[in-house]
């Protein structure tokens, strides 16, 4: 695969990733990643769907606490990924911003 990184622009809201900045999206994120690191974000990317799927029939359940449920679990890790990636491959702004949230 190619190592050479590349620019990506990711919008976490929509679950996309682009090769250059579209006016009529709203990237929160830029970042340099080679082929390989863009198809394992692709993966978290892909799992945070799956899992955000599972969980929600859950959020149709008021009784049923956050904590006790292990398909919020798979959820949480799977955006802790997405955020990982971004901040060990984003731009200082990016870096600045996840800190900023506190999620990692």
């Amino acid at each position: 695969m190619d190592q050479t990184k590349k620019t990506y622009y990711i919008d976490i809201e929509n679950a996309q990733i682009y090769t250059e900045p579209v006016e009529a999206a709203e990237w929160q994120f830029k970042i340099f990643a080679t082929d390989e690191e863009l198809a394992q974000l692709n993966d978290y990317i892909n799992e945070n769907y799956d899992a955000d799927l599972k969980t929600f029939a859950r959020a149709h359940v008021p009784f049923l606490e956050y904590h006790k449920e292990s398909k919020n679990d798979e959820y949480d890790a799977s955006m802790e990924g997405i955020y990982k990636m971004i901040y060990d491959l984003g731009d200082d702004k990016a870096r600045r911003h996840i800190e900023g949230m506190g999620i990692l």
